[in-house]
């Protein structure tokens, strides 16, 4: 259920305010100001594999964390709970966190798109947009910490990556099909993210309160 969770974290990152809008830009980089579909798709690819690399990372460390932390399961369950909560009240608009909602651009110089430059800019992209997606992977994150391992944490991470990277390849291929999908989503962004932040809310109490660890055993049964 939790890898589940963590698919779906990607997928809703994919489509927040500060993703979606600039996904025009990302597949005219892929594509090079070329008609070029299996050119901007492996160039789409080494995007993806790029900030996967950093999000794995992250993913094995916290897992190693929590590992570690494992004798002190509930203060770790009401902390890492905590924080989801407050990532979950601020995608809602109810509170206001300025670190989190400022989109952190960091300035490179963009070369000629090929793998090996799509891959460097998905590192730059997990690195420099990470107050723009941080709510989502945050919470990928806590839940990676409280499994305790790092090879869970990893896989965690795989899959939230996977939610994330999927939708970019597949825009790749059918950029010209889904713009009325994009402008659907655009107009309901309000909705969208009240949702999110909602579901968020609801991961990070179920985490406080033991319960969630609970749920999880009963499906790995």
């Amino acid at each position: 259920m939790q890898y589940i969770i963590s698919f779906l974290e990607g997928i809703i990152t994919f489509i927040s305010p500060c993703i979606l809008p600039m996904l025009p830009v990302y597949i005219s980089y892929f594509a090079n100001g070329e008609n070029n579909r299996k050119k901007s798709v492996i160039n789409a690819l080494g995007f993806v594999l790029g900030f996967t690399i950093v999000f794995v990372c992250l993913g094995a460390f916290a897992g190693g964390i929590g590992g570690l932390l494992q004798k002190y399961e509930k203060i770790v369950n009401m902390v890492t709970g905590a924080i989801v909560v407050i990532l979950g009240l601020n995608f809602t608009g109810l509170i206001h966190i300025s670190f989190l909602n400022g989109m952190k651009k960091t300035q490179v110089e963009v070369t000629p798109a090929g793998f090996g430059s799509s891959l460097l800019f998905g590192v730059v992209f997990s690195i420099g947009w990470t107050p723009c997606v941080g709510a989502f992977l945050g919470s990928a994150l806590m839940m990676a910490s409280q499994r305790g391992t790092m090879a869970e944490g990893i896989l965690m991470l795989v899959l939230y990556s996977a939610g994330l990277g999927i939708p970019f390849i597949f825009s790749a291929v059918l950029i010209d099909r889904l713009k009325e999908t994009f402008q659907i989503i655009k107009k309901n962004y309000r909705i969208i993210n009240l949702i999110s932040g909602i579901f968020l809310v609801i991961v990070g109490l179920l985490m406080m309160t033991g319960t969630f660890g609970y749920l999880l055993s009963l499906f790995s049964v």
